[in-house]
């Protein structure tokens, strides 16, 4: 194992606007506008099937995306003041807010906190009391299992994959209230499809983990078998999985044909990774890595969308 690197400390700027700015890479805002975006999803087909259009529920909708935003930035917020000093051992993440000194700890677990209550409590009151439940436990486990477990075993990944998978089971429960079918083949799509997308990510900064001493698994086992294994099993599973909404009578035609597409395209992308044989260090396997995880990226909006615009 290489040794570990000195954390990095970067100047202050102790600006209004710069101060603000930090705050907001606090939310981690590419990744909140996923989660609210997943919801959504959850929500629309809710709404579908209790034959609702989208202006009679814009209200209740508005509120439940606004709850599951606020939860899912508070939780990003606590999650870098637990992880503040691993974050300042590797390159990609010494230069967030707080392990570059530009915010107190303790102000950054405040306004966690405030995000992560104000959420749950508009959950609980403007829409149920399971959608607040279920936001909880989707922060608790996130925050609770899932982050320390980060330090200890490569069963992390799969560990956060359930708080992973929660964001469009929170917008169907926001409406409906209660946990059906529709429910868990949108949570299986979400629950599957991180898989790759975390993989790719762990095996691009394998050595950045490494030096935080997170146990990710191309960290642990460094010829990289056993994460291109893992990556192609759970691309397979998703081609059919993702096809359940079709089967299900929560998408037509032109979803399926366009889920089939989209999986066939994600799964060739991922038997790239270990197309060479090669382990995480090597040039050529970070480049496949890399175009991994831009498919990732790209697949998970484009099935949502398509499936929404062709709800049967």
């Amino acid at each position: 194992m290489s040794s570990v690197t000195q954390p990095v400390t970067l100047s202050t700027d102790a600006s209004p606007r710069r101060h603000l700015a930090d705050l907001g890479v606090l939310l981690k805002p590419r990744v909140t506008s996923l989660i609210v975006m997943s919801a959504w999803c959850g929500f629309y087909f809710a709404a579908h099937k209790s034959g609702l259009r989208s202006l009679d529920s814009l209200h209740l909708l508005a509120f439940a995306l606004t709850g599951v935003g606020l939860v899912a930035g508070g939780t990003a917020a606590l999650n870098q003041v637990l992880e503040r000093d691993s974050d300042a051992h590797m390159q990609r993440t010494a230069i967030r807010p707080l392990p570059a000194h530009r915010l107190p700890t303790r102000e950054a677990l405040l306004f966690g906190l405030a995000g992560l209550f104000a959420g749950l409590l508009l959950l609980a009151t403007k829409t149920n009391l399971l959608t607040a439940a279920l936001a909880l436990a989707t922060s608790l486990s996130y925050l609770g299992l899932y982050t320390p477990l980060k330090k200890i075993s490569p069963w992390c990944t799969f560990v956060g994959a359930f708080p992973g998978a929660m964001p469009p089971v929170l917008g169907w429960a926001a409406l409906r209230g209660r946990l059906e079918w529709e429910t868990l083949v949108l949570f299986a799509i979400l629950f599957l499809w991180q898989f790759p997308h975390f993989f790719s990510i762990a095996w691009l900064y394998s050595d950045d983990y490494e030096s935080a001493g997170i146990r990710m698994l191309p960290v642990v086992e460094k010829d990289g078998r056993s994460t291109v294994r893992q990556t192609l099993i759970y691309g397979l599973l998703l081609i059919p999985v993702s096809l359940l909404p079709h089967i299900l009578h929560m998408a037509g035609m032109v979803y399926l044909s366009g889920a089939a597409l989209l999986g066939g395209v994600y799964f060739y992308f991922a038997t790239r990774l270990g197309a060479d044989h090669l382990p995480p260090s090597a040039a050529q396997s970070k480049k496949n890595a890399r175009d991994l995880l831009r498919a990732s990226v790209l697949y998970l909006p484009l099935l949502f969308v398509l499936m929404m615009l062709n709800a049967a």
